[in-house]
């Protein structure tokens, strides 16, 4: 039985660099990134994306995360691909977990979620976890 977990997450470092330029505004980049989890799942994490940009305010992305975290007394990590759109200033995502991807307390854990931006590197984000 799937059960809903909440909270927000804070970007703590960000690391892009562009690897193909187009014509007007449009690029593709890599972006390295940490974050740390409060709420619902407490804890660390690092993801890599892969960036299209079409102008410098719109972008899709790609990428997986992997999460150390405590979730309902239980710890472990776990990674997640994601799928997500960047539009004026806020990007969002719904993502899932990798099969068979979670270790510790958290082997076996399966699930989805999605996060959506607020302001300063911070975003809330919901998981439907099945622990």
């Amino acid at each position: 039985m799937s059960k809903s977990f909440t909270g927000k997450f804070q970007i703590t470092n960000w690391q892009e660099t562009t690897f193909q330029e187009g014509e007007a505004e449009s690029k593709q980049s890599y972006a390295k990134v940490s974050q740390q989890y409060t709420g619902d799942l407490e804890g660390t994490s690092s993801l890599q994306y892969l960036m299209c940009y079409q102008t410098k305010s719109h972008a899709i992305f790609t990428g997986f995360e992997q999460l150390d975290v405590k979730v309902s007394g239980k710890s472990g990590q776990f990674i997640i691909q994601h799928h997500g759109k960047f539009v004026d200033g806020v990007a969002s995502s719904v993502f899932s977990v990798v099969a068979e991807s979670a270790t510790g307390d958290l082997s076996g854990l399966t699930g989805s979620g999605e996060f959506c931006s607020t302001e300063n590197g911070q975003a809330d984000y919901k998981f439907l976890l099945n622990l």
